[in-house]
């Protein structure tokens, strides 16, 4: 059978099974995995992992998921990793998903039934103008839909599945790794790359069918600490340093035109606050710079500083403390080091009859740091779209290219040997 024919049906079932359980991950915890139910979807997928014939399959301690699918061809092909990660987004809520069906979308705009203010649009996403035919999965209006990354995790599930059925797809020894955390940044903090053992990995972790990504941002965080002066409000005039004002001072002085989220797209970096809380006596205020040269960070740290200087020059009794701390770095440092990882998952992707499209990420991936870690690790599509928020929507037709791209990837692996 070739793999083009394969049934890759049960990614839709095996997708909607998932998305109903809550995964939501937590960036003020300081446990890891960062929320314990993560756990559950992970001990869910080494059961069925077992069922399919994986008995390898295992959950550590911290909640990563490792399996691998021993080679059926003589040949020593390199040890492939697929990877997804378990967690959604802290950025919409996760919990009590209902997950919506909508077959042969013909282009019109979807109402979200719980919250029909919640609607996705086909002006505002213009993807779905290859959607025409296609049955769309949604969830209700109230949370997010979890196809970041549960639609991977269900490829890479289906894929395995198909593997197991199809001794005839020949393949050298497959890697699998499950992951919590990564929408939070500690994707693969814990991970230990020794137990995985695998040469050059694929993140199914991308959007539109079709793209193969081997460039994100580079990242960096700032942690900035405004110290004030606290008085008595009634006996304050010519004494108060209020830490609240000196912070939102700062925040309206940041770039609007430029160097921020809203007025930058393509390959232009930006200074973005995430988070400010405190009293009069002392903010905390916490941002994410992003550019895909990380030399540009440096120089958007320095506005950032230069802002907070300026502001501070008229409240000579406060002070400040400016943390910088490494987060990720552009994987493409490491991946064009590697070209053959990227053209294999072309060419993986054009088998599977869709036309590659490579692109860079306005964000990071757990491949991002693999890549640094030793792991050369590109992003494949997995067909969903406007992650992280109520919007969010996945094809069905487009996850089931993405298995079958999966396929073809070991495949070619196997056959280039």
């Amino acid at each position: 059978m070739k793999i083009n024919e394969v049934d890759t049906r049960g990614v839709k079932e095996r997708f909607i099974r998932y998305v109903q359980i809550d995964t939501q991950s937590d960036p003020t915890s300081d446990t890891f995995p960062s929320t314990d139910k993560q756990k559950d979807l992970s001990k869910l997928l080494v059961k069925e992992l077992q069922e399919m014939g994986v008995k390898n399959a295992e959950i550590d301690k911290n909640g990563y998921v490792y399996a691998t699918l021993a080679g059926n061809t003589e040949k020593k092909p390199p040890k492939i990793c697929f990877c997804s990660h378990v967690d959604t987004s802290p950025d919409a809520s996760g919990s009590n998903v209902k997950p919506l069906v909508h077959k042969n979308y013909q282009g019109q705009d979807l109402v979200l039934p719980d919250d029909p203010q919640v609607v996705i649009r086909r002006a505002d996403h213009p993807d779905l103008r290859d959607q025409i035919g296609h049955t769309l999965i949604t969830a209700s209006g109230k949370t997010l839909l979890g196809a970041d990354d549960k639609a991977g995790v269900a490829e890479i599930m289906t894929a395995v599945d198909i593997l197991q059925k199809h001794p005839e797809i020949k393949h050298g020894e497959i890697k699998i790794l499950f992951t919590p955390d990564e929408e939070i940044g500690r994707g693969v903090d814990k991970v230990n790359l020794e137990k995985l053992n695998a040469d050059f990995a694929y993140t199914m972790d991308g959007e539109r069918a079709g793209t193969m990504e081997d460039e994100t941002f580079s990242a960096n965080g700032v942690k900035l600490t405004i110290h004030g002066l606290a008085v008595h409000p009634g006996f304050a005039k010519n004494k108060m340093q209020n830490a609240l004002k000196i912070a939102a001072e700062i925040i309206e002085n940041l770039p609007k035109d430029a160097k921020s989220p809203e007025s930058t797209e393509g390959k232009e970096g930006f200074i973005h606050p995430v988070s400010m809380g405190g009293n009069v006596e002392k903010m905390e205020l916490e941002f994410i710079i992003r550019d895909h040269k990380t030399e540009y960070l440096m120089v958007y740290e320095d506005k950032l500083e230069s802002i907070v200087k300026n502001v501070l020059k008229n409240y000579p009794n406060a002070s400040y403390a400016f943390e910088s701390i490494e987060q990720y770095r552009n994987m493409k440092e490491v991946l064009d080091h590697y070209p053959e990882v990227v053209q294999i998952g072309e060419e993986g992707i054009r088998r599977a009859g869709l036309t590659p499209h490579r692109r860079s990420i306005r964000g990071g991936t757990d491949g991002a740091r693999l890549s640094f870690m030793g792991l050369p690790c590109p992003n494949v599509f997995t067909g969903g779209h406007a992650f992280h928020s109520k919007q969010e929507w996945v094809s069905v037709e487009d996850m089931q290219s993405a298995v079958r791209t999966i396929l073809h990837i070991a495949n070619v692996w196997e056959e280039y040997a």
